[in-house]
Parts: C-alpha cells; sequence; structure tokens
C-alpha cells in the first residue's frame, strides 16, 4: 500500500528494533506500536512526547516496518474529535490503568472505542515476567501490573473488526 492510499481513520501498526519496542513484541506479539491516520497526519502516543499528532513524514522511519488495518464502519468527525480531545496529554509509563495519560494502544482504543481490554503479560512462554520488564518496573519503582486489564498493538490488530489492508510502502 502507498501513502497516497492512506484513508482518514487507518490505523498504522509499528515493528521497531528498540529495546522497548523488542520487549513489547517478544511479550504481545508481532508489533510494538499503533497510530492513528487522518488527513495527513497521525495521532499518537509517544513515550517522549505524549499524545501528539505529526505530519505522516515525521512518523514514518526507514528502518522499521508498518502494516496498515481499516475499521470499515470508522465515524470520521467523531474519530477526529476524540482524536483532537487528548492531544497534549502525558504518556503512560507504567501502563497502568490511567485516565490522564496514554500509551499508544490504550490512547488508540479510547479514540476508537471498539476494543475490549485484556490481561497484560510481561513474559514469554519460559517466564512470566522477562528480565526487560522487571528492571523496567524497578526504575519506576512500581509493581508490574501483570494482569491488569490493559491493551497491546498486536492484540488492536487480531480485531476481527478491523480489515488488514497491506504494508505501507513508499
Amino acid at each position: 500500500m502507498r501513502k497516497e492510499d492512506l484513508q482518514n481513520g487507518d490505523l498504522i501498526f509499528v515493528q521497531s528494533s528498540s529495546d522497548l519496542a523488542e520487549a513489547i513484541q517478544e511479550t504481545t506479539g508481532a508489533y510494538s506500536h499503533v497510530a492513528l491516520y487522518f488527513a495527513g497526519q497521525i495521532y499518537h502516543a509517544t513515550a517522549d512526547r505524549g499524545v501528539i499528532k505529526e505530519a505522516l513524514e515525521n512518523f514514518l522511519n526507514p528502518e522499521e516496518s508498518y502494516a496498515l488495518y481499516r475499521y470499515p464502519e470508522v465515524e470520521q468527525s467523531q474519530l477526529l474529535a476524540r482524536a483532537e480531545k487528548h492531544l497534549g496529554k502525558p504518556y503512560n509509563h507504567s501502563f497502568y490503568p490511567e485516565q490522564e495519560a496514554f500509551y499508544c494502544s490504550q490512547y488508540i482504543a479510547e479514540v476508537l472505542p471498539i476494543f475490549e481490554t485484556i490481561p497484560m503479560k510481561f513474559g514469554d512462554d519460559k517466564e512470566e515476567i522477562s528480565p526487560f520488564w522487571q528492571e523496567y518496573y524497578q526504575q519506576l519503582g512500581l509493581a508490574v501490573p501483570l494482569g491488569l486489564a490493559g491493551t497491546n498493538p498486536s492484540q488492536l490488530a487480531q480485531s476481527t473488526l478491523l480489515t488488514y489492508q497491506g504494508e505501507l510502502h513508499d
């Protein structure tokens, strides 16, 4: 799929290779980030800037891969209003359920309320909590929110309400 074929309301799922991205992908599946496309802008929750909108060109990184999914029944004006409402809110580094801060899939589930929450995972088939997440939460001074209700990008992508559109290419 080409950038010119994007439609308002498309969800862009990202595979990346940062330490955090790899920890998310190892724990939850193929994707480490999810964002919303609308009128040439990307709406998403970022660890360093919170909930933002930015130009598609600024969002794309040649070292990452992108998959496009579409919710065919999207009501664009309502979606845009909900996405705009949360701009400027902080990033939810703890992944704990909060209303005033968002991690990426939490933000998308808030603005496109078609997704269920699931018990959060922080390990793999071998460990309930991986060393990465143990250290991450130790640095935050918090308990790992294992089993608390949450979302993740790969879980959202598996929704039967979305249709896969293909990989995003230049």
